[in-house]
């Protein structure tokens, strides 16, 4: 289980608060208006923003100020976040060693992890040859060989149409269901939301409120999210 345990957020005037639990092996759309500390409370919980008070727990063992290496998360951003002067079978392998120096056996995991997500033959390719649908896979491929428990995901299909967001979607639920995995993601997209299934927390006016059911929450949004959604 993942807790937020009255953790409080603070960024100059910024202040964020959370107070909820998210069970193991759930799929939990963050959704708000802009602004709001969608991308901030998913920081907090990779260690790249600091707490102000409170406390973040995984399986019950206290992550608060752990280093953003040592939690049990991997991280997919909204750049894919690859080394443009490193091949896609490289920027897979960081998820194992960040000198790169792979033995034989981490090679052919990395080899397993491209064709995982449908980019066997893709290994010697630099990200300028590669679609955004295919970065995004390589970004995935590299969660894969993190074996965390955690998938978080901050806006990372945001760039691409309709269709190919869906089918990456689609990839993170199988790989999720696959490896039984926990997953958070920032959306603005509610069909994004309603695909991913599972909960959604809402960022609002200084709260991340709790975890509810996403189907209902979407056709019945409270007032101050409707406005930001609209029809």
């Amino acid at each position: 289980m993942l807790t937020f345990e009255k953790v409080e957020i603070w960024q100059g005037k910024f202040r964020l608060s959370a107070d909820f639990s998210i069970e193991t092996g759930a799929r939990v759309s963050v959704i708000g208006p802009s602004g709001a500390g969608k991308s901030t409370l998913l920081s907090a919980l990779s260690g790249f923003v600091s707490v102000a008070g409170g406390h973040i727990r995984w399986q019950g063992r206290d992550i608060t100020n752990a280093a953003p290496a040592d939690r049990p998360l991997a991280m997919v951003f909204q750049d894919s976040n690859l080394f443009p002067h490193l091949t896609a079978a490289q920027n897979v392998g960081l998820g194992l060693k960040p000198d790169l120096k792979l033995s034989l056996s981490e090679q052919s995991s990395v080899e397993d992890a491209l064709n995982r997500v449908g980019l066997n033959g893709y290994g010697d390719r630099k990200p300028a040859a590669l679609s955004g649908g295919q970065q995004s896979r390589i970004a995935l491929a590299r969660v894969l060989l993190r074996d965390k428990p955690l998938m978080v995901l901050d806006e990372p299909f945001a760039a691409l149409g309709p269709a190919l967001r869906a089918e990456m979607l689609a990839l993170v639920g199988e790989i999720a269901t696959e490896r039984g995995l926990t997953v958070l993601m920032v959306t603005h997209d509610p069909k994004d939301a309603r695909q991913l299934g599972g909960s959604t927390v809402l960022v609002a006016d200084g709260l991340a409120h709790a975890p509810v059911p996403t189907g209902p929450f979407l056709d019945a949004p409270p007032a101050l999210l409707r406005d930001y959604l609209g029809d």
